[in-house]
């Protein structure tokens, strides 16, 4: 399904997206509202979703459609690469980030990618989410390796574990390797409490 308020827009995707035999556009959204109306209807596999739109943006319209249909994966195609943004769109479950001047191969490639449940990301978006993760300790008590604050950073940016697998290069298992360290350093025994701790002892995120 095609998500996005300009329609010229929705039309060269489309356009783009049918000479690829292994892909089929079910729906055409112009906002966030009558995407998550939409969805519930065509129940699409892929969404490929605008952010800046009237009634509904598209992070939003991603929570809510996560909410009913969580198997369906979704990619943000957007011009905006801040990292407020991006960090919102990835927490509301985006799979995948990407923006719009990307090359046309490219963008077929990242969908490809997302449907076989990789988490395809601009290396242009990835660049805002890398700087100042680690190498400061995360607090004076705490003895995390240089990788486990990394993960941890991330994790308090609300990315799932594809996500940080993808940016930081290593597999989504070994991510869920540092995840369970890291409990054990901080005390913690779920991902939202770990989110919260890093919020509340990493420098670059409580600033």
């Amino acid at each position: 399904m095609l998500v996005d308020d300009h329609q010229l827009v929705r039309v060269g995707l489309a356009a783009l997206l049918s000479a690829d035999p292994e892909l089929r556009v079910v729906a055409e959204a112009g906002d966030g509202d009558e995407a998550v109306r939409l969805a519930r209807t065509v129940r699409p596999d892929l969404v490929l979703m605008d952010l800046s739109m009237p009634r509904l943006s598209g992070a939003e319209a991603t929570r809510q459609i996560l909410a009913e249909l969580p198997e369906t994966k979704i990619v943000i195609l957007t011009s905006f690469s801040e990292r407020e943004r991006v960090a919102d769109a990835l927490q509301a479950g985006a799979i995948g980030y990407l923006l719009k001047d990307s090359e046309p191969v490219q963008l077929v490639a990242a969908l490809h990618a997302a449907a076989a449940g990789h988490a395809p990301l601009d290396p242009r978006v990835a660049r805002v989410l890398l700087p100042g993760l680690a190498p400061a300790a995360p607090a004076p008590d705490v003895a995390l390796s240089a990788r486990e604050a990394e993960v941890l950073a991330l994790v308090g940016r609300g990315l799932g574990n594809k996500q940080i697998g993808r940016l930081l290069g290593i597999t989504e298992r070994t991510v869920k390797v540092h995840l369970g360290n890291i409990f054990r350093r901080i005390g913690v025994r779920d991902r939202t409490s770990a989110a919260l701790w890093a919020r509340d002892h990493l420098p670059d995120l409580s600033s």
